[in-house]
């Protein structure tokens, strides 16, 4: 990957508004564009990637202006994310799980805590990771007076080895009770290089091969009480807008989905426009003159573009809660978690037809290993399978027939 193209950006003001980030976050897509193909076979640790997003400070853009932050919103992050995925889907993501877990500490902790771990990972350029997977047994953490310890293992820890923090989560030890079957829950931020931390290298699967999302064991990582998210006294402090994380993770998701196939139907123009070959038997000298192609084309963007304002409308709708934490009520979450099941079925179905259908206009030739066009759907493939998308449609069903709203829960 060149590095000349974003050589100047430390001598450049940083942007400030939501277009120039965007425009920003399409430099880093040019620059990811020239070689993701390449990369994407090689399946190297993408630290040239990471810092790619750390130079031109996309990695801050949520951060706060007064220690070198963007100052944007939401709706912006993703509109970035899904610029970025454009041109690197592995990137895309890895960029949406930094500013989910960099926002964490404000989903979950006091004022005084994310006040702090927002300004120390501006000032630094932090890359976040997390190793927080519900499906495993959760980690154990274990009260040892002014101190936590974690232990245990996780399947997935997306960021690893590219990660300057990671998120880590697990239940306290013994607060299991039946009044209290989940037990309580503790979330801290540790260095990613901690003693006890290890990445393991087995993520090998088919799309998204540049995420960094391979295993993780947690063998007594120590971290202070204080380092503890949300607790004062050692009792958490509970209010609804704690369970603002899964919507908020879903909507990542979605976008670069959108992102994904955003990419995937620009590069299958560039190749229609310059290399497919009309059919014989079609009556015409050029590919892009066939009506069936035309149509084609025409029914993915109108359907990729009804997805992509779906998707900015609900982010829009999603930042209202954010901007006035304290005044999330449940019917509120409930309710809006409901929109983003409907844009997560949405575009899980677009993405998935548009990286799919695209060979259908492109042609066999398109099919060949340089040309790259199959991770588009490797990619939105691998990641689509996080959950089910028939329990976001179930979301969506039950909302409209009973009124019934989603409980929160880690996937809803």
């Amino acid at each position: 990957m060149s590095t000349a193209a974003h050589t100047d950006w430390q001598h450049r003001p940083t942007p400030a508004t939501p277009e120039a980030w965007i425009d920003r976050a399409a430099e880093v897509a040019a620059v990811l564009a020239t070689d993701a193909a390449a990369r994407d076979r090689a399946g190297a640790t993408p630290y040239e990637e990471v810092r790619l997003l750390k130079d031109s400070g996309l990695v801050t853009l949520l951060g706060p202006t007064e220690h070198g932050g963007g100052g944007q919103d939401w709706p912006t992050a993703y509109r970035v994310i899904r610029e970025v995925a454009k041109a690197d889907g592995s990137i895309g993501q890895l960029l949406g799980y930094h500013y989910l877990w960099n926002w964490a500490a404000r989903l979950v902790g006091t004022r005084e805590q994310w006040e702090h771990v927002e300004a120390e990972a501006a000032r630094n350029r932090w890359f976040f990771g997390g190793a927080v997977n519900p499906r495993d047994n959760d980690v154990a953490v274990r009260d040892e007076g002014d101190t936590l310890t974690f232990t245990g293992r996780k399947s997935f820890s997306t960021g690893s080895k590219v990660s300057d923090v990671t998120v880590l989560e697990g239940v306290l030890e013994g607060s299991i009770t039946p009044d209290n079957p989940e037990g309580d829950h503790v979330f801290a931020i540790v260095p990613s290089d901690s003693a006890g931390l290890t990445f393991h290298d087995d993520w090998d699967n088919i799309g998204q091969r540049l995420t960094e999302s391979g295993s993780v064991s947690i063998d007594e990582v120590r971290v202070p009480w204080s380092a503890a998210a949300g607790y004062i006294d050692k009792s958490f402090q509970r209010r609804v807008y704690n369970t603002l994380n899964v919507p908020t993770i879903q909507l990542v998701f979605a976008h670069f989905y959108l992102g994904i196939a955003a990419g995937a139907l620009e590069t299958a123009r560039t190749y229609t426009r310059t290399k497919s070959r009309s059919w014989l038997h079609g009556g015409h000298d050029q590919a892009v003159d066939e009506p069936y192609v035309i149509d084609v084309y025409g029914d993915l963007t109108a359907k990729l573009w009804a997805a992509e304002a779906l998707a900015d409308q609900v982010a829009e709708e999603g930042w209202e809660l954010h901007s006035d934490p304290d005044a999330v009520t449940e019917q509120a979450r409930g309710e809006h978690e409901v929109r983003v099941a409907a844009v997560k079925a949405r575009a899980t179905d677009v993405a998935l037809e548009v990286a799919n259908r695209i060979f259908e206009v492109t042609g066999a030739r398109s099919t060949a290993t340089t040309e790259g066009l199959d991770r588009f759907w490797r990619n939105i493939r691998t990641h689509t399978l996080h959950d089910p998308v028939a329990y976001k449609r179930r979301e969506v069903g039950r909302f409209v027939l009973t009124g019934e709203l989603p409980q929160p829960t880690w996937y809803s």
